[in-house]
């Protein structure tokens, strides 16, 4: 017990380190995602067919290929194969990889949810629009996108706490996000060794912060129950 006590701040400090780096992750991934997202799903839809092709090809590449591979592939290729290390060998480096390939994986996947959600408004709300003399653009920023906010919110959300878990995946080209931190405590770190329970401790991390996104989103999903 007095092992624990005196380990437990080293072991703690070294989660919240590494947790703020998957926080880190974990924002810089929506930020960049979800307006992504939308650019992608527009490409998808678009009549002009090289681009649609094009996007839909992408989107079925990346939903269909493991999020790890991406991680390896973004982040090795540079310089194993172009001989042009981009990303260096810092952590900085791995974060900025980390972050291209959870951004492009994530707005793959959420193109498909905003596609989905604007292709489920009935048609006649554009030629009722149409009527009235607006224009495309009008009428989807006017008449359906509150729309589709709706209808993807529980999709998008499911996708958004799912992509907290999967920040872990980020370990694989060695970002010290916080599964990393407390695997550490298994080889030697900071004069521990051998010691499993900090990995219990990161189960928790992500409990809480998982119990907070659900809440949240939960809260969203009530604030926009008015169309029902």
């Amino acid at each position: 017990m007095e092992t624990f006590l005196n380990q437990l701040p080293i072991v703690l400090n070294s989660l919240n380190v590494g947790f703020v780096q998957t926080l880190r992750l974990f924002f810089v991934t929506l930020l960049g995602a979800i307006p992504l997202g939308l650019v992608i799903a527009f490409g998808s839809m678009s009549r002009f067919k090289p681009l649609s092709v094009f996007t839909r090809v992408l989107v079925w590449i990346i939903r269909g290929s493991p999020l790890m591979i991406q991680l390896l592939i973004i982040y090795y290729f540079p310089g194993l194969v172009l001989k042009n290390p981009i990303w260096g060998g810092g952590e900085a480096g791995r974060f900025m990889a980390a972050s291209v390939a959870f951004v492009i994986n994530y707005a793959c996947y959420f193109s498909e949810i905003y596609r989905g959600g604007i292709q489920g408004i009935p048609v006649g709300q554009d030629e009722a629009g149409q009527v009235l003399g607006m224009t495309k653009t009008q009428i989807f920023f006017r008449v359906k996108l509150l729309q589709v906010i709706k209808a993807i919110v529980p999709p998008m959300s499911n996708e958004i706490i799912t992509l907290v878990k999967d920040t872990s995946l980020s370990r694989i080209i060695a970002l010290q996000e916080i599964i990393w931190a407390g695997q550490s405590f298994l080889k030697g770190s900071q004069g521990i060794s051998g010691a499993v329970w900090p990995l219990f401790f990161t189960g928790i991390y992500y409990l809480i912060f998982n119990g907070i996104a659900t809440v949240l989103l939960g809260r969203l999903e009530k604030k926009l129950n008015y169309y029902q």
